[in-house]
């Protein structure tokens, strides 16, 4: 054996190790700290049902104001103003519309006011007459529609003249003392709704067969034959 093989045997076996580096005597490092989840952003709260009700809500639905009723025309509530001063709380306005005015008064009155309405308001002829049963209420209501041909500021209005009276015992006093226009139609009134005018020449049948022996054909009880 040679002597480099002697002083290469004599080596320590230390020397095939791999080399420590000087980084090894250094005191060991710190662990990395743990990694800390990321914040989620809170989601605002879902809107409840009471708040959506509440945005979507028509404002002042819960409670609206009275509707304030509209002035009446100047010319017809001077009209109006002119029969109050004369009869007071006899006469009921109804309603108070351009070139319309609606008035009530109880049978015992309706001559006297038709009068006044002819003589001091120009009020001089009777349009028509017409009828409304109301069963429920257990009244017929009679309406004298009318106008002027002396006046010419009245000459569109049209004032309606109304009285009710007991269904059962149907019954008026006749204005044709006072307006000669009312004698057919309050006839009219008489076979259709069975309205009998007191002081009236022919409280009689024109329309109706003489025969006739229902109900009156207009009274809202009143049935064809056989349906």
């Amino acid at each position: 054996m040679s002597t480099n093989n002697k002083e290469e045997a004599d080596k320590p076996a230390a020397a095939s190790q791999p080399k420590q580096s000087s980084s090894d005597n250094a005191a060991p490092k710190a662990p990395p700290p743990p990694l800390q989840p990321k914040p989620v952003a809170a989601k605002p709260p879902a809107p409840s049902t009471t708040t959506t009700t509440t945005a979507t809500a028509k404002p002042g639905a819960a409670a609206s104001p009275p509707k304030k009723e509209a002035e009446p025309p100047p010319f017809e509530k001077s009209l109006v103003d002119q029969i109050r001063k004369k009869f007071g709380d006899l006469v009921k306005v109804v309603f108070i519309k351009p070139i319309r005015i609606k008035i009530q008064v109880e049978p015992h009155n309706i001559v006297e006011v038709a009068t006044f309405l002819r003589d001091s308001m120009g009020f001089d002829h009777a349009e028509s007459v017409a009828g409304t049963d109301y069963p429920k209420a257990n009244q017929i209501e009679v309406v004298y529609h009318l106008g002027s041909y002396s006046r010419e500021d009245l000459g569109a209005h049209i004032l309606w003249l109304t009285t009710r009276t007991n269904r059962d015992d149907a019954w008026l006093p006749t204005l044709i003392n006072v307006y000669k226009s009312v004698e057919y139609h309050e006839r009219e009134c008489y076979e259709m709704l069975g309205v009998y005018f007191e002081g009236h020449p022919r409280n009689e049948r024109f329309l109706l067969p003489e025969d006739w022996a229902d109900i009156p054909p207009l009274r809202k009880d009143f049935r064809i034959k056989g349906r």
